[in-house]
């Protein structure tokens, strides 16, 4: 449910509309026809700009929530290789939900800002070189990615993707069952998260989910199997 809310999500951020450019072949004052052809121009870049940032932040937001869903995946797993009771591989789950999310919210929260003061600064100098006058100043400002928002927004992506897993293992007493539920929900979400993000990105689907599936199966089997070790060996 989770992908094929965020694969609507997607189609409908970034569908273009067909534009129709009017013909330039009339016969017209240039300064007319110029004036008409800078507005026509001024406006597909900011169209463009703004599909643009759209798919940018989107494909942000399945990162994240693939984060979430393969860690915490992953973490349930592990534990789930030495301790079978389900309250404990839910209480892991939920702990590396919470965990992550603040971590990528924390991270998120520090890139942008250490960007937004970058770029405040150097607009600064270029008011100053090029008299930008206040309004224009405050317009510019208003472009700039808000720290506190991508921060909310990556930890959200994250707590979506860690759900998945969180939600197949809650409501299974039996061992066996419960890890192959587990194993079943996360695949299936690999493989949406994967094609998403190679339609997002403009790549191969098939190539890119079969891809993303296999990291995850390697990433739970590895962690499964470590953990069982080293709880096999007595530590």
């Amino acid at each position: 449910m989770v992908v094929f809310l965020i694969c609507f999500i997607s189609s409908m951020a970034i569908r273009q509309d067909p534009d129709h450019e009017p013909s330039v072949k009339e016969a017209m004052p240039f300064d007319v026809e110029l004036g008409q052809t800078q507005e026509h121009a001024e406006e597909q870049e900011i169209k463009v700009f703004d599909y643009a940032k759209r798919a940018q932040w989107l494909r942000a937001a399945v990162l994240g929530a693939n984060d979430g869903l393969l860690s915490t995946a992953s973490l349930m797993m592990g534990i789930g290789a030495v301790k079978r009771d389900a309250k404990t591989m839910v209480l892991t789950g939920i702990a590396g939900l919470v965990a992550g999310a603040c971590s990528m919210a924390i991270g998120e929260l520090v890139s942008v800002y250490s960007q937004y003061d970058i770029e405040m600064a150097q607009m600064t100098r270029e008011s100053r070189t090029q008299n930008m006058g206040a309004e224009e100043l405050d317009a510019e400002k208003e472009k700039l990615p808000n720290p506190w928002q991508a921060a909310g927004a990556s930890a959200l992506a994250f707590a979506v993707g860690a759900l998945v897993p969180l939600l197949g293992a809650a409501f299974i007493k039996d061992y066996k069952v419960r890890v192959g539920v587990v194993m079943g929900v996360v695949s299936f979400a690999l493989v949406g998260f994967g094609g998403l993000g190679a339609v997002l990105g403009k790549a191969p689907v098939m190539k890119s989910s079969l891809r993303v599936l296999a990291g995850g199966w390697i990433a739970m089997g590895v962690t499964f199997g470590l953990t069982k070790l080293v709880g096999s060996m007595g530590l």
